[in-house]
């Protein structure tokens, strides 16, 4: 991923690119965890040390790549408040989703300790696979997307990567999720937290 000087310059613009990165690993891991595909659609690759699971298919990876490569700028101006992952039943209702919620400290001055905070980041994908348990059976033809959460409309007419994003129809729970939580981490200066939302007892059957 290129970045040009002025942004790896910044502590703000080193953390976004090491933390859009790892966005990019963790969702592919989450696929390859929920079992939407073909083993074989994917293959076994090491990074930051950690055996991990990249797509294959050229239509699989570019959606993931792109997608999150597409939130790097809006990372870096601590617009993005969470990335998530959704599953939807054929009725295209949400019965599963795993938020990465995000907390950018801009005021931040220092030099970004990369190996620190990958290691930081690293601990999430071991615990990935161990959240399994968690998660729900998924009915066969379910679908899934990546949605991104911003504080604030980023402005289409300032920025080619807006245009990329466009506002969701996707249906909404009418009660608060169930919510479990997976992982989380403070760092400066990033902070990342992992969970789940499921569908609460209490919501409204379709």
């Amino acid at each position: 991923m290129n970045m040009d000087h002025k942004d790896n310059q910044s502590p703000q613009g080193e953390m976004a690119r090491i933390l859009v990165e790892f966005l990019e690993v963790a969702i592919t891991s989450i696929v390859f965890l929920k079992g939407v595909y073909p083993p074989g659609a994917f293959e076994r690759r090491r990074y930051m040390n950690v055996v991990v699971h990249k797509a294959r298919h050229p239509q699989l990876r570019e959606y993931i790549h792109f997608a999150v490569s597409g939130l790097l700028p809006f990372v870096q101006k601590g617009l993005v408040e969470r990335v998530a992952i959704i599953f939807f039943n054929n009725e295209n209702i949400p019965v599963e989703r795993f938020i990465f919620k995000l907390t950018v400290n801009l005021s931040y001055g220092s030099r970004v300790e990369e190996a620190d905070l990958e290691f930081s980041l690293r601990s999430f994908l071991i615990k990935l696979p161990l959240s399994e348990p968690l998660t729900k059976v998924l009915p066969h033809d379910c679908r899934w997307e990546i949605t991104a959460y911003f504080r604030s409309l980023p402005h289409t007419t300032a920025s080619k990567d807006a245009e990329l994003w466009i506002p969701t129809d996707t249906k909404q729970w009418q009660q608060p999720p169930v919510i479990t939580p997976i992982k989380s981490m403070s760092s400066e200066p990033l902070g990342v937290q992992l969970y789940l939302e499921h569908p609460s007892l209490a919501e409204p059957k379709p």
